[in-house]
């Protein structure tokens, strides 16, 4: 894997760059839309293409492990055939459903015993099978398993669990190492910064994952329930140490807002079910504000979803049509919503690396990120 860095905004940390992976290049900032399962839910790939223009996708170790399992994926030829997706792919390890399955799950030196919240059976992830399973799925970039810590969480809780994750990212290291791709592709492996919301921790972190010189470096940990404030101070304090010619991935973030302000701390890639998830539910971002589609306001507003989007179901359909499939639950208003969020990050990371470029973003972003916060 390649990280070109072409151009950094003089007033923030801001940057624009290229990522080359087996599957084809990536330009920062950059969205990932979250496929956990193998799919992002309710909208098709091709439509994550043409109308969405998503250049890399994430999958989920511990969904994909549990179904279709291990076996299905390796006999289809990797989940970029298993799904009919040819651009790259980026898998998380599995640690934060480590994290959210606090009442199924064990952790040890050795690894974690959870249960599957399909059918209570029980299973055991290390950090060595876990870099087995990533290998198996192929994606062009896999994460170091780690303990997300959750939020709030005192000192000595995040030091013990920072201490886990890294002897445990020496194993994953040593284990990726070890073993080559199974589909004729090649994959990168980035360490996690973990560390909660303490600044030593996150330092002594940063400096350990900057140590392996490896293609790139995520943050994790962020986004559980603590204060913005509280993450961007421990993205500035991470991106500091973090290499400046290796992509920084904040992992779980975020509203567009997170995304402005956190790439503006130097941060290239971001992924979040938010856009799909709030638009199973009704919220749509736009470029004038959040609209709450489910509002009395819009049963009789006959006006396209975004007059000024290129996209072609926000032109095709209008607001009280869409109200009235969402409120109705049908099939069509998730996929009309998850599509219009879906292009809105990404046409919102796609403006920002051009203000980046023209030399513009500081002023841009203080713009965008009032009006991004106003209900319409």
């Amino acid at each position: 894997m390649k990280f070109t860095l072409e151009k950094e905004d003089i007033r923030s940390r801001a940057r624009a760059g290229e990522i080359e992976t087996a599957h084809g290049k990536i330009k920062t900032p950059i969205f990932m839309p979250v496929g956990t399962a193998g799919t992002v839910k309710a909208v098709h790939q091709h439509e994550l293409i043409h109308d969405v223009a998503a250049q890399i996708i994430l999958g989920n170790t511990y969904h994909l492990y549990l179904r279709p399992g291990l076996d299905v994926i390796r006999q289809a030829g990797g989940l970029h055939k298993f799904i009919n997706w040819q651009k790259p792919m980026l898998t998380d390890s599995g640690g934060f459903q480590v994290y959210s399955l606090t009442e199924n799950r064990k952790i040890a030196e050795e690894g974690v015993t959870f249960r599957s919240h399909i059918d209570g059976s029980k299973h055991f992830f290390t950090p060595e099978n876990v870099m087995d399973t990533q290998r198996i799925i192929g994606a062009d970039i896999i994460m170091a398993f780690d303990e997300c810590t959750p939020y709030p969480c005192d000192y000595a809780y995040a030091k013990n669990s920072l201490d886990t994750t890294l002897r445990w990212l020496a194993r994953c290291v040593d284990r990726f190492d070890s073993t080559e791709p199974l589909y004729g592709h090649s994959q990168e492996l980035f360490p996690i910064v973990q560390g909660s919301v303490y600044k030593d921790l996150r330092e002594k972190s940063a400096e350990a994952v900057a140590g392996y010189e490896r293609g790139g470096n995520a943050i994790g940990g962020l986004a559980v329930g603590e204060p913005a404030e509280e993450m961007y101070a421990m993205t500035e304090i991470v991106n500091a140490i973090l290499p400046q010619d290796k992509p920084r991935y904040l992992m779980g973030v975020g509203t567009p807002i997170n995304l402005l302000e956190n790439i503006a701390l130097g941060i290239d890639m971001f992924d979040c079910v938010m856009p799909t998830r709030n638009a199973r539910n009704g919220m749509l971002f736009t470029k004038e504000g959040i609209i709450n589609i489910r509002n009395k306001k819009w049963e009789t507003d006959f006006s396209p979803i975004d007059e000024d989007s290129d996209l072609l179901t926000d032109k095709m359909y209008s607001k009280a049509y869409l109200r009235h499939l969402i409120r109705s639950k049908e099939i069509l208003g998730a996929q009309i919503a998850s599509l219009h969020n879906l292009h809105f990050y990404l046409w919102l990371v796609e403006e920002a690396r051009e203000k980046i470029l023209e030399g513009t973003f500081y002023e841009w972003k203080a713009k965008m990120v009032k009006i991004l916060d106003q209900r319409l």
